[in-house]
């Protein structure tokens, strides 16, 4: 599966950005699917992540009440409602997408990955 995020972008803190990622390639319903991120001179973290449904879902305690992860199986995109944007959340946001269906919390999980779009929060 091939996947291109869109979405990013300059913000000011307090602000909300939605990214999407547009997945082709294979059966979009069979995968589960995750959002990472990596701040410069950091490793890359876990965000969010949902399964194939769409029905369970499962976020880190960092963005917890403030990013709602979503996809439109039709539309084979996945999203992220960022919400309540903190500096610390400046990155550069990567989508990832797992064959086996679990709600994958490390980057080993995610066999997949997109290019990444680049969210800046500013203070």
């Amino acid at each position: 599966v091939q996947l291109v995020e869109s979405g990013g972008g300059l913000v000011q803190t307090g602000g909300s950005l939605r990214l999407s990622c547009a997945a082709s390639g294979r059966t979009f319903s069979d995968y589960s699917m995750g959002w990472f991120r990596q701040a410069p001179g950091k490793e890359r973290e876990f965000v969010a992540t949902i399964n194939r449904s769409g029905v369970r879902k499962d976020y880190a305690d960092s963005v917890k009440g403030r990013f709602i992860i979503s996809r439109d199986n039709t539309k084979n995109t996945v999203y992220l409602q960022m919400n309540s944007l903190k500096p610390e959340d400046t990155a550069i946001y990567y989508c990832a997408a797992d064959r086996l269906g679990y709600l994958g919390t490390t980057r080993e999980r995610y066999g997949a990955w997109g290019q990444g779009t680049q969210v800046t929060v500013s203070s």
